[in-house]
């Protein structure tokens, strides 16, 4: 172990802290615990960054040196920010203690010990769009750029090599879950990894999954290196450890296995990254792979009233597995969080519309208010209500209903015709077409939008002599009907997704997930009776309208929309919780598996957390779904919480 800094080398006299009066006792008992493995369940808003932060400030200030810390992250930001905070409540002994990401800090010690694993020091690191093209090159040079059948592209292939690597499920596992279309495929889809990994070693490149794979193999395989490692870094902290995928658990198990100083903070009732690779076991498990460990809950919480807390508990409390916390506040308020059932997803996005518009006459800012859903095809109901009042948002978790790509596609054939001379749509739908290159479309963009010769040419004798002439035929048939407009808004839409169905499933390879954009798009659409209407709605709010705004008209007090999973972490003082219904919360694809219907319960529990005043808890009636998707009545989750009606209000939509 390094020698302890001397209050010489500091450059200046260390501040007293008062940690005692600084910190609630299960902070104190945190962030004083020196050695053995520790484990911190911290509750939601239970101030788990500000026990890290008072912990390294702690060690420093105990006389250990700051670079024998190592502070693990999830980003190099939250590291940074630690580090300072820590710096300000103590001195600048603290900026010296070792922070970062497990990518960085793999990337640290394979530049120095590389060479043991055959890889230069020098060695390049991949990024994201790099390592594709390598893995599109290894695709071409094995020929299966010409396979008949469908194969996967580069994007898809990175995927499911990547989740492989980080969760140690093998490939066959990987796509039987994820990727069933491409199960035929296995074998070549193996041996393009394999491809894939010898090309980056004998070009000593890396991508961001070897740093940490080859910081695994150099621990386990060179043991004099491990020491060596983790005598350096004799305090380890881990953040968010719920969040750790089943490489990090093994590395952290390394880097301690001279001394076993090790404190992983996070709440196994916040584990809703599964499909990023996060392990729920890691942090259930810590107990039993460190032996002996203090187990430490912070339960006192700053964010929520109680009500919103007492809700919260009775949601977690049905965890099939968990650490036992009663979250507690000293906010008590007297406002339950509201649960009620509008007749129908119109009316759901009625109700909130005109609920924020109610709260912004009491003076809420909207920056105060959040709409939380599932799924990100969830709020298509409310983005057009929000649009259509001028109530101004930012969506979290995919793009804005009207700005998805595969939306785009549809309303495009809507909007030609609507307008034949709306020549960017006929660009958008030329371009899907097998064969119709840049310059076809351009002559008939010519032709149709600026020349004015209608739609007819495109079955002239131009066009109808052309390989694509029949789709061509087909198309020019299908924007006629629309063009009539005979046929209700409904009927020409059904029109347009059987034709687009191909071309929907050629272009994208998560296809299955973006249907119920195009099923929200058919059940919006019966609420109108004019095209004109229906295509101004949805796009007035345009990303090209947005971008045509002066700066200076832009206001930054918008309002959120959010899938739960990318409002982890974040809070805010009025919270709805939209399509609490099953088969959206729980999801249908996790009820019959047991570990993802447990997933599905801790992301309503992480979304009821968010709120800091007032929750609303919205299930509307959804009567037999559509052709993508069934639904069932209110979430179970609802049904199972003890004593729902003492814990919620009704609210009449």
């Amino acid at each position: 172990m390094p020698d302890a800094l001397s209050q010489a080398d500091c450059g200046s006299m260390p501040r007293r802290v008062d940690f005692e009066n600084l910190l609630n006792a299960a902070q104190l008992k945190a962030v004083t615990h020196l050695d053995g493995p520790h484990l911190v369940i911290a509750g939601a808003g239970t101030g788990k960054t500000r026990t890290l932060v008072y912990r390294v400030a702690y060690l420093v200030d105990r006389g250990i040196d700051p670079r024998s810390i190592l502070l693990l992250t999830f980003t190099r930001k939250a590291a940074q920010e630690m580090m300072h905070r820590a710096s300000t409540i103590l001195d600048d002994r603290c900026s010296r203690v070792s922070g970062g990401t497990f990518h960085s800090f793999g990337n640290l010690i394979l530049r120095r010990y590389g060479g043991l694993l055959g890889y230069a020091n020098s060695f390049t690191i991949l990024d994201r769009s790099d390592a594709e093209e390598v893995i599109s090159m290894v695709r071409a040079e094995m020929g299966l750029h010409k396979v008949k059948t469908r194969f996967p592209r580069k994007e898809a292939l990175m995927n499911i090599i990547s989740r492989s690597v980080n969760t140690g499920a093998p490939i066959s596992e990987i796509l039987a879950r994820q990727y069933p279309q491409y199960s035929h495929h296995e074998a070549e889809i193996l041996k393009v990894g394999e491809e894939y990994a010898r090309y980056k070693q004998s070009k000593s490149m890396m991508d961001y999954d070897d740093l940490l794979s080859n910081l695994r193999l150099l621990l386990k395989e060179h043991e004099s290196v491990r020491t060596r490692i983790s005598n350096t870094y004799r305090y380890i902290m881990v953040d968010e450890y719920q969040d750790t995928n089943r490489l990090q658990a093994e590395i952290v198990e390394l880097l301690a296995s001279e001394h076993r100083n090790v404190m992983v903070v996070g709440d196994d009732s916040q584990s809703i990254y599964s499909f990023r690779g996060a392990n729920f076991r890691n942090i259930m498990d810590f107990p039993g792979v460190f032996p002996g460990s203090t187990i430490t809950t912070l339960e006192q919480n700053y964010r929520s009233n109680q009500p919103i807390l007492s809700l919260t508990n009775a949601i977690i409390a049905n965890a099939r597995e968990k650490f036992s916390k009663q979250l507690y506040s000293r906010r008590l308020g007297n406002q339950k969080p509201y649960y009620l059932r509008p007749k129908s997803q119109f009316h759901q996005a009625e109700f909130v519309r005109r609920r924020i518009m109610e709260l912004l006459l009491e003076g809420t800012p909207l920056r105060e208010i959040a709409v939380l859903f599932r799924s990100g095809w969830h709020s298509n109901d409310l983005e057009v209500e929000l649009a259509a009042h001028r109530i101004e948002f930012v969506k979290y978790g995919g793009l804005k209903f009207v700005e998805a790509a595969h939306v785009k596609d549809v309303l495009a054939f809507l909007r030609v015709g609507f307008n034949h001379r709306d020549a960017i749509a006929w660009r958008r739908i030329l371009m899907l077409l097998d064969g119709v290159g840049g310059t076809t479309a351009n002559r008939v963009i010519q032709a149709v939008a600026e020349d004015g010769q209608g739609i007819e040419i495109l079955v002239s004798g131009t066009f109808a002599k052309k390989k694509y002439g029949k789709k061509l035929a087909d198309l020019h048939q299908l924007i006629r009907q629309i063009a009539t407009g005979e046929l209700d808004l409904r009927e020409e839409l059904r029109m347009i997704l059987d034709f687009y169905e191909p071309y929907f499933q050629g272009k994208y390879e998560d296809f299955e997930s973006r249907r119920n954009d195009l099923a929200s798009l058919v059940q919006i659409a019966e609420r109108y009776d004019s095209l004109e209407k229906f295509l101004s709605d949805l796009t007035i709010e345009s990303p090209e309208a947005s971008r045509a705004r002066p700066a200076a008209d832009t206001r930054s007090d918008r309002m959120v929309l959010s899938t739960i999973h990318s409002a982890k972490g974040l809070e805010w003082a009025h919270v709805f919780l939209i399509h609490l219904v099953d088969g959206c919360l729980p999801s249908s694809y996790s009820v019959f598996n047991p570990e993802s219907l447990e997933e599905e319960r801790r992301l309503f529990y992480v979304a009821a957390t968010r709120a800091k005043d007032s929750l609303y808890l919205i299930a509307p009636r959804i009567e037999g779904g559509s052709e993508y998707n069934t639904y069932g009545g209110p979430s179970r989750f609802l049904f199972e919480i003890r004593n729902l009606e003492a814990l919620t209000q009704r609210h009449h939509a």
